[in-house]
């Protein structure tokens, strides 16, 4: 669904992404209007080197357009989403220089606006690499929901940058003004963090954005326990892989396999990669695909997906994300193929799941999660 934001800057249609039905979430927040109507106030000069964080769906990418801004985001689906925007309102796709989260601007940045992120752990590696390429005299501001701001994020604000000053809450958002400290020595970046594999040699590389970055999380302990065991699969793939163990683990399994990694986080694939490279050295090839789920996959091209689904997109709780990799694995899957899955036992999988691929088995349960194998006839 395309919706209009109205700000200083102009009116535009903006939609999120991926598509839905009936969508009920806009693609921009009031966060976002606080931000752009306050940029309205003080007048940036035209030659303002803008850069922006954590822009969700190019709200404020679109509105800013003219500044021909730079877009930094660890979301595959962000930046296609502020493309799709820019698009949507007649707007070169040029206009905006789109980064990945382990990529860097050049030095000289005037204006640095930061969405405050899920995982404050993704803001602490952002800020380390940003803070050495604030111009003199950089304005820094902060922006957020009251509900998603904790005061977690303004100490890091001001341990990493300087005195934070917070705004008036308005339609329950606010700004965070940033007074940047050049004097203030930024301390080692912690990421990415590394930790040897429980009963394993394997040493696990995680970035800043990654699930569970300093151990293993118990789904997946458990999801590994429960591994797909029948002979004869080629073609496998890790949907939704995080730092891709799963993945590797199915690699070693299946020696003839070949395999592919799949997750809208581009610290996630860099995590992964970084983690098959450990397991197989130069031995071992892979594929690492940065995308929406297997929407460009062609139907029936795989034998087996696995999959450990996220639960949130962005601030946004829901099983929506989920529910679409289940629909893809299950075009993608060749007839007899296997989609193992691991999900929360609350949520009751196996019903709807036998449902769409026709046959759906229990493999295992504790108190926490659920493991099932749904078998494509």
């Amino acid at each position: 669904m395309e919706q209009e934001m109205i700000v200083p800057q102009g009116r535009f249609q903006l939609a999120r992404l991926p598509h839905r039905r009936q969508e009920t979430l806009r693609a921009w927040d009031a966060a976002d209007e606080y931000l752009l109507t306050h940029l309205a106030e003080i007048g940036l000069s035209d030659r303002a080197r803008i850069a922006i964080l954590n822009d969700g769906f190019g709200a404020l990418a679109v509105a800013l357009h003219a500044y021909r801004p730079t877009a930094i985001s660890d979301s595959w689906l962000s930046q296609q989403a502020t493309r799709d925007n820019l698009r949507r309102n007649g707007l070169d796709v040029a206009n905006v220089a789109l980064l990945d989260s382990l990529g860097l601007p050049s030095p000289g940045i005037d204006c640095l606006l930061i969405k405050i992120p899920k995982t404050l752990a993704l803001l602490e590696h952002q800020l380390h690499g940003l803070k050495p390429r604030l111009a003199p005299g950089a304005r820094v501001i902060a922006a957020g929901m009251v509900k998603n701001l904790p005061p977690t994020a303004w100490k890091l604000l001001e341990r990493l940058l300087g005195p934070c000053t917070p705004s008036l809450a308005v339609k329950k958002a606010r700004l965070l003004f940033v007074q940047v400290n050049s004097d203030l020595e930024l301390p080692a970046n912690p990421y990415p963090t590394r930790y040897r594999l429980e009963d394993d040699e394997l040493i696990v590389t995680n970035h800043a954005n990654v699930f569970s970055r300093d151990s293993l999380d118990i789904g997946t302990r458990f999801l590994l326990r429960h591994l797909p065991d029948r002979t004869g699969y080629r073609d496998l793939i890790d949907l939704g892989c995080g730092n891709g163990i799963v993945g590797v683990m199915l690699a070693r399994r299946y020696p003839a396999g070949r395999l592919v990694f799949v997750d809208e986080s581009f610290m996630a694939l860099a995590s992964a990669r970084e983690n098959f490279q450990t397991a197989f050295a130069d031995s071992r090839d892979a594929e690492f695909v940065a995308g929406d789920g297997l929407t460009e996959f062609p139907a029936e091209s795989a034998d087996c997906v696995v999959c450990n689904p996220p639960f949130h997109q962005q601030h946004t709780v829901g099983d929506q994300i989920a529910w679409s990799m289940f629909t893809h694995a299950q075009r993608v899957l060749r007839s007899g193929g296997e989609l193992r899955v691991i999900g929360n036992r609350h949520l009751n999988y196996q019903l709807s799941l036998g449902k769409l691929f026709g046959s759906c088995r229990l493999v295992a349960a504790n108190p926490k999660f659920s493991v099932f194998s749904c078998i494509k006839r």
